[in-house]
Formats: C-alpha cells, sequence, structure tokens
C-alpha cells in the first residue's frame, strides 16, 4: 500500500512538472530571419521596385476545398492579401472561411511573410493559405 501511494504520487508530482514546461522556439540559423524583400533581380529597369505589384498564388487543393490567394505587394512590403477561392462546399465550410480567413490575412500583413501561425479549428483551410501565399511571394520574388 505503501508502495502504491509512493509511486502514485511520484508520477502526479512528474505529470505537473511536464504539464508546467513551456514551449519554447528553437533560434533560427543565422540569426535573425531574411528579410522579406529580395534584392532586384539582375536585368530589371533601375526605376523599378523589387515586389511591387499583385501577385497571385498556386489554388491549393485541401481536404474541404480548394484556397487560393493573390497578393498586393509595394516596395516589397504585403500591403493586402486577397482570397481568391475558399472552400465553400457547405455552410459549415462557408462559416469557417468567414471566421479563419480575415485572420490569416491579418497575420500576413502583420508578419510580412507567408510564417504565420495556424487559426484553431481551420487547420486544413489555414494550410492552404500559407502554401498559396507562399506562392504568390515566390513568384514576387523571382
Amino acid at each position: 500500500m505503501r508502495r502504491a501511494v509512493l509511486a502514485t504520487s511520484g508520477i502526479s508530482a512528474l505529470v505537473i512538472a511536464l504539464l508546467s514546461l513551456k514551449p519554447h522556439q528553437l533560434p533560427v540559423p543565422g540569426g535573425a530571419p531574411p528579410p522579406a524583400v529580395a534584392n532586384p533581380p539582375a536585368g530589371a529597369s533601375p526605376g523599378t521596385t523589387a515586389g511591387t505589384g499583385t501577385y497571385t498564388g498556386d489554388p491549393v487543393a485541401t481536404q474541404y476545398g480548394t484556397v487560393q490567394v493573390a497578393v498586393t505587394l509595394s516596395g516589397g512590403k504585403i500591403t493586402t492579401v486577397k482570397v481568391l477561392r475558399s472552400p465553400d462546399a457547405n455552410g459549415h465550410d462557408r462559416q469557417i472561411s468567414s471566421y479563419a480567413l480575415p485572420r490569416l490575412n491579418q497575420e500576413a500583413v502583420a508578419a510580412q511573410s507567408a510564417h504565420i501561425d495556424a487559426v484553431s479549428g481551420a487547420s486544413y483551410t489555414s494550410q492552404g493559405y500559407v502554401q498559396s501565399l507562399q506562392s504568390a511571394l515566390d513568384r514576387a520574388h523571382a
């Protein structure tokens, strides 16, 4: 009986200690992440700014439908992200999209990149959004 009490209290203390740990972020090799703006490509005319314009991302098929975005850059900075396609097969899909996509747009503009957190409850839509956004940003910096 005494062993059972000791074992249970030891396990309980271990579980509490593990739950109290906070996740940490791994350091980025080389310091800060690279800037969102690439140098102008060779052969670009001197008066043009790299990463200015609207760039359409690839359509990304998710389990619940296709997600596609277009990003508008000004001077290499994300000014707006417009959702061109989103899951809308039924009312539940439309409800999730109407909740998640504005938040993803805000996060993308704030982060100035596609490195954003997924919206809880909209994992597939968030993943498709990030992939489409990254492909649009890749086109802008090509």
